[in-house]
This record gives structure tokens, C-alpha cells and sequence, in this order.
């Protein structure tokens, strides 16, 4: 579990703080029970916010909510729910009365051939990270509009930035949220909500350690902090429709985007990923019977 010590730089009221004060006193964060999800819920808590902490793992959603509670005082409640299913998606709407600011984190990558997923594994990646994704937004942040404030954060991917072998169907998911997300912007910015697609790279969460990478490309950023990730998102909402976490990112994904060819961008990008997983498990290593995620919490 991480440090929940307020850190002397970030006491006091910052405009930042102020900022998602503004939005509402609560916040949800759907796949919160690891990696980038939790990181959020702490900074969020560690501003002041109440906390409404969403996924599927009770145990460990109810061991951050109680550590939330006792090191910065705030309300953290919890939702155990399958967003991969309408009736979790429903639930977590019944649960964000009130919410003004909606993180959406949870995710599912698996890392083999397109062609070798099973049926059930492309429904599952399509529920989870866009219908959920879609839905919630479009419930919760909808909300948002009628009352006139409030703030959105989808969490997207540089993997979305353009095609790669292994993850394939992953990537493409991802891409639908920064475009869903820039839209968006451009749409409730205007009516007092801000959206903004977070786009990480290689991120240090547990899932990244369990996958074993055989190597780093020599083009490839180091894996960045969560808690990194989660600071440089909320600095930059309402600054723009979106963010690459840490500025090693941002030259790469500028460099694959402005200097190459699409089709040597995609080739490079592919050889890379293949790179990293030179062998691809038929079976989820995590024992899960859904695809395990890439670099977000599926709960």
C-alpha cells in the first residue's frame, strides 16, 4: 500500500486544489483497487475530496477506503461492481449522485494476437474499456453538464496513439477514449466541465510487474509511477483535452507521430511490443477468466 503522508511541497491551498473543490465535494474512481486507480484516490483524498472508490476486489477497496478515512479524514465509500456488466455499470451510476469529478481507470489488454482472442475476450475488452467508459461518462458527466461544473478523466493510453501488433484490440480501445474525451472537451468545456484523456505510457503498477516484460526497447520510456501519473493528470484537467504523463512520453509519441511515416510508426511500434513479450501465454497469468489489463486496474 502506498505512503499517505501529505507531502510538505503539496500542503496548503493550491489552485489546483481549489480547482477540483470547485467541481464538488466527491469524486469516483472507477478501478481503484491498484495501480493508477489508487494513486488518484490518494491524491484526490490527500486535496481534501471525499472519496467514492469503485471494482470488483471488496478486500482491497475496503482497505484503502479505511486508510483514506484515517489519513486525511475524508468520506470513502465503496462500490464492488463488474463495470463489464450493465448491472455493475448501473450500479456505480445509482452510486454517483453528487459526484464531481469522475475518474474513469478500469481497463482490460490482453497481450496475444487479435486472431487468438476468444469471442468472449473481445466483448469483454470492448464492455469494459469503452461501453463502461461510455455510459458512465455519459450518466455521470451528463450530470455534470445540468449543474454546471464538474470535471472527467478517461484514461487512455499511447498505445492508442496508433496500431501494434499483440495489442491490437487494446490499442483501438484506447484511442476511442481520447477521441471520446477531446470531443467532449470541446462540447462541456463551455458549460463549466472540463474532460481530459490521461495518456500514459509504461506505468509501474502491479499488473505491469506480473507481466514479466523480456526487455525494454532501447525507444521505449522507462515505466513511470502511478502516483506520477495521477499528479500530472489532475494538474493538467482543464488546461486541455489531453495529457502524456512525463516529458521522455511526450518526445517519443511526438517523434512517432510527427517525424515517421504511419506505416514505419506502426512497424516500429510493433516490433517494439513484440520485443517485450516474445512469448504470449494462451491463458491469463493471473488466473482471472477475463483478459488481465495492460497498465490500468480492472479491479
Amino acid at each position: 500500500m502506498r505512503d499517505f503522508r501529505k507531502p510538505t511541497s503539496e500542503r496548503g491551498t493550491s489552485e489546483a486544489e481549489a480547482k477540483l473543490r470547485r467541481y464538488g465535494p466527491r469524486a469516483l474512481v472507477v478501478g481503484a483497487s491498484d495501480g493508477i486507480g489508487e494513486a488518484f484516490a490518494i491524491e484526490l483524498a490527500r486535496r481534501g475530496l471525499d472519496v467514492t472508490l469503485v471494482a470488483r476486489r471488496r478486500p482491497l477497496l475496503e482497505s484503502l477506503a479505511e486508510l483514506l478515512r484515517a489519513s486525511h479524514g475524508v468520506n470513502a465509500s465503496i462500490v464492488v461492481a463488474d463495470i463489464g456488466t450493465p448491472a455493475g455499470v448501473n450500479a456505480v451510476i445509482a452510486a454517483a449522485d453528487g459526484v464531481g469529478l469522475l475518474v474513469c481507470n478500469a481497463a482490460l489488454g490482453p497481450i496475444k494476437p487479435f486472431a487468438d482472442l476468444t469471442p468472449s475476450e473481445v466483448d469483454a475488452v470492448l464492455d469494459v474499456n469503452c461501453r463502461a467508459a461510455a455510459r458512465l461518462t455519459h450518466a455521470i458527466g451528463g450530470a455534470m453538464v445540468a449543474r454546471g461544473r464538474g470535471g472527467v478523466i478517461l484514461l487512455s493510453s499511447m498505445a492508442g496513439g496508433q496500431g501494434s501488433a499483440l495489442v491490437a484490440h487494446y490499442a483501438a480501445t484506447k484511442a476511442y477514449l481520447r477521441v471520446l474525451a477531446e470531443g467532449l472537451w470541446a462540447e462541456w468545456k463551455p458549460r463549466g466541465v472540463d474532460v481530459l484523456a490521461c495518456c500514459p505510457g509504461l506505468v509501474s503498477t502491479p499488473t505491469f510487474t506480473r507481466s514479466k516484460l523480456a526487455r525494454l526497447g532501447r525507444l521505449v520510456p522507462a515505466p513511470m509511477s502511478p502516483e506520477r501519473v495521477a499528479r500530472e493528470a489532475l494538474r493538467a484537467l482543464g488546461h486541455g483535452p489531453s495529457v502524456i504523463p512525463g516529458w521522455r512520453n511526450r518526445w517519443s509519441a511526438s517523434a512517432v507521430s510527427r517525424l515517421l511515416p504511419r506505416s514505419t510508426a506502426v512497424a516500429l511500434v510493433s516490433r517494439q511490443t513484440l520485443a517485450m513479450y516474445p512469448t504470449t501465454p494462451a491463458a491469463d497469468p493471473t488466473g482471472s477468466s477475463r483478459p488481465a489489463p495492460v497498465d490500468e486496474s480492472d479491479g
